[in-house]
């Protein structure tokens, strides 16, 4: 990694008319949530929520994707026997920041999400993506669950094409996450921005207490049971992410190859 990489923030911050805009910007690796991404989207976040003069948060990137989930190359670091960032917020502390969060977040894809970013767009309280977006849970094809992202992802997706897109790992379009509840809308690329506009400008009008109430109120009477879930879901992510298959996906992966149990 050259000084530029080390330095550059893989998070870019703004604040225009009440909105604090995040940007995921590491397109280098399609905005991958490493320890280092994942500690300035926290520390983002909780710098807009700190802030009395902010209403809402937009969460979005950079680059031609809006987020490909874990980084699988510094996963394969760490199994080598690199040492994790102590630092770095898990999977669960960061959707659960979002999810938690007293002020609306609302996700506006760029691009395609797979696997943890799909996570990301779940735990945001309002998701639009350009139509051509995809998405997938590819999980089970390099050998691991999709564990953790399970908890914000279930709340929002219907059984049925959630068990579909959980244990195919197929690629699903804008348009069928919307009509899935993981997206709130899917629209033309060229209206996105405009769209979004609406809705902020909607956050805009609404007074702070009321919204941060609201928010409350639409997370239901099971809210305060998501900190065991995600506990238990990180014990079952861990045991398959150092599996034997998920070392073989990693390789396979990166070799642009299939792993050896594709009939």
């Amino acid at each position: 990694m050259n000084m530029v990489e080390s330095t550059t923030p893989l998070v870019r911050r703004s604040t225009e008319r009440g909105i604090a805009t995040l940007t995921l910007d590491s397109p280098h690796n399609r905005n991958a949530l490493s320890a280092r991404l994942r500690t300035e989207l926290a520390d983002g976040l909780a710098a807009a929520l700190a802030d009395d003069a902010v209403r809402a948060v937009l969460l979005t990137a950079s680059g031609p994707a809006f987020c490909a989930g874990a980084d699988l190359k510094e996963v394969a670091a760490e199994r080598a026997g690199r040492e994790p960032d102590p630092a770095a917020p898990g999977m669960p502390e960061l959707f659960s920041a979002i999810m938690d969060a007293d002020k609306p977040v609302v996700a506006r894809l760029n691009g395609p999400a797979r696997a943890g970013g799909i996570g990301l767009v779940a735990a945001a309280d309002i998701a639009v993506a350009p139509e051509d977006a995809t998405f997938a849970f590819t999980e089970v094809r390099i050998g691991v669950v999709p564990a953790i992202i399970s908890v914000p992802v279930a709340a929002r997706m219907h059984d049925r094409q959630l068990g579909r897109y959980f244990l195919t790992g197929e690629t699903f379009d804008a348009r069928a996450a919307a009509e899935a509840g993981l997206l709130t809308a899917a629209v033309p690329a060229d209206r996105l921005h405009a769209y979004t506009e609406e809705i902020l400008d909607g956050l805009r009008k609404g007074a702070p207490r009321a919204l941060a109430r609201t928010k409350a109120l639409l997370s239901g009477p099971d809210g305060h049971k998501r900190a065991s879930a995600f506990a238990e879901m990180g014990e079952l992510s861990r045991e398959f992410f150092g599996s034997d298959d998920a070392a073989e996906g990693r390789e396979a992966f990166f070799a642009k190859r299939p792993p050896r149990w594709v009939l």
